[in-house]
């Protein structure tokens, strides 16, 4: 089944360099998505997992579970691509020559998570994870303005940086494994049988150090700095970024905690989690509830969600990682909600600043509706499936200490309403309609003499600089993903399917938890 996946890729890679024409190469980054689904959802019912091919590559029910959501997340970005860099174009923020190099980074950062899912070597799953982050910062530095440039930047010196330090945990890895078994290994499916074997010392140091590297990619504070500027500059590719790249942190943040598990180095491990994760959640909500940014307060949101999720990892408990994976499947389909919503606002208003959303119920009613219900569904309202996730995993929390369950608790509600004071002053514009037909009309009669004043609820400014937003071209394409993903995250909601709590199940009993 591997080779399978080696083959698509390969032929996705080659045919994507040969069109010219923007349809065909969108129609092959989606195709892309769509096949490493339709073949991961085969592999899954298909094979006897865990299954190996080969030294280097293993195929187990988490790995494919990710995948899962890694192509279902990318296949909805592709669908949501071809509209947002249309209209990219047609305002000279994406020359068309580089549309190409777009999509073969957009495609080679499938290719590359794939192989570092299915890697049971952690320098190889290292490997790739580092190359899913030059695909990604070549994909947030494409567009033509310096500001993308320097959030690439940012974000390839914060993660690779950090990434550093998992390198040298795995050179700890390697090296304990070499004094306990007679010769070095980095195979994960090795390490776990012999993990007993080694120093709880230098094992705790290891997963300390690829704690770092793996939690930058994931965006947990405090070395999240990168994730607000890359979601701020990078419209559609932040829902790769929040779909794709986080989740493959937290992928080998569960990976390195499942082998601790079985030394004494454990509850050290575990206290690591609980902290970072209570860090996260804190600055996050601190920080949203100052940010006038849409995509900025959606990226500070995801940090908090990570910091929820390392809580569910570090808890160590069954129910908890049930939890734990079962959040990592909605918060993609939320967050995407919410981050292509914020795209179509974007590009109807040019601005992701709450005071320019002048009476977004005319002009743009679905991604106002699904920005809304993406914001009660990311805060852990019923009856979105956020709400069972965070109450199990906030029970479980308890046992270990109530006072860091109300703590959690309490900063979550400082989320939420982060996000309703956010929607509040954006959507109360729709009360000002009177006075802002006026200023279209005032700015219209103006329009030909290419300046002029134009009075706006922030105050005034030259009309160069802030247009009316009726002038901007949003393509209907853009509004489907959000309005699909919105739907898949309530149908959780409201029905949990029997497979997926079995292949939860099935990946609990995999990473040891009995």
């Amino acid at each position: 089944m591997i080779r399978y996946y080696l083959l698509i890729m390969g032929i996705f890679l080659a045919f994507g360099l040969i069109p010219k024409s923007h349809r065909l190469m969108n129609a092959l980054a989606a195709g892309n998505g769509l096949l490493h689904l339709v073949v991961s959802w085969v592999a899954l019912f298909m094979l006897d997992l865990p299954v190996r091919l080969g030294e280097s590559l293993y195929m187990d029910h988490l790995n494919l579970y990710v995948e899962l959501i890694t192509a279902l997340g990318f296949t909805a970005a592709a669908f949501y691509a071809r509209g947002y860099t249309d209209s990219l174009m047609e305002e000279g923020e994406l020359d068309p020559k580089n549309l190409k190099t777009f999509y073969l980074a957009f495609n080679l950062l499938l290719i590359t998570a794939t192989v570092a899912l299915f890697s049971d070597n952690l320098a190889l799953l290292w490997i790739f994870a580092e190359l899913t982050t030059v695909c990604a910062a070549m994909l947030v530095a494409i567009l033509s303005a310096r500001e993308n440039i320097d959030a690439a930047l940012k974000y390839v010196f914060i993660v690779s940086g950090s990434m550093l330090f998992a390198f040298l945990g795995l050179i700890f890895l390697f090296t304990l494994s070499e004094q306990a078994l007679g010769e070095g290994t980095l195979n994960w499916t090795e390490l776990s049988v012999h993990v007993s074997e080694f120093s709880p010392a230098l094992l705790l140091a290891s997963f300390t150090s690829v704690f770092i590297g793996f939690g930058a990619k994931a965006g947990v504070a405090p070395f999240h700095t990168w994730l607000p500027d890359a979601y701020a500059r990078a419209p559609s590719v932040s829902a790769i970024l929040s779909g794709l790249m986080q989740n493959l942190g937290i992928y080998g943040i569960i990976r390195m905690y499942a082998l601790l598990r079985e030394s004494s180095a454990a509850p050290h491990a575990s206290s690591i989690l609980l902290a970072a994760g209570v860090f996260s959640i804190a600055l996050a909500s601190f920080s949203m509830f100052q940010q006038r940014n849409l995509k900025r307060l959606i990226a500070f949101s995801s940090v908090e969600h990570m910091g929820l999720l390392l809580i569910g990892i570090g808890i160590g408990t069954r129910l908890a990682l049930f939890w734990t994976l079962f959040y990592m499947l909605v918060h993609v389909l939320i967050k995407e909600t919410l981050l292509f919503s914020a795209g179509v606002l974007h590009r109807q208003y040019r601005s992701n600043m709450r005071e320019n959303m002048w009476n977004v119920f005319k002009l743009q009613p679905r991604a106002a509706w699904s920005l809304i219900l993406g914001s009660i569904a990311i805060v852990g309202m019923p009856p979105f499936p956020l709400f069972p996730a965070k109450f199990f995993i906030l029970l479980e929390s308890a046992a270990i200490s109530p006072y860091l369950t109300l703590a959690v608790l309490l900063m979550l509600i400082l989320a939420a309403a982060s996000f309703a004071n956010f929607l509040f002053k954006a959507f109360s514009k729709v009360t000002v309609e009177e006075e802002n037909e006026k200023d279209r009309h005032m700015a219209s009669a103006h329009v030909e003499t290419g300046r002029a004043e134009l009075k706006t609820p922030t105050g005034k400014a030259d009309y160069d600089e802030i247009r009316l937003p009726n002038q901007y071209i949003v393509r209907s394409g853009m509004r489907v993903p959000a309005v699909f993903m919105l739907a898949l995250a309530l149908s959780l909601g409201i029905y949990f399917p029997d497979s997926l709590r079995d292949l939860l199940d099935a990946i609990i009993l995999e990473l040891g938890y009995v």
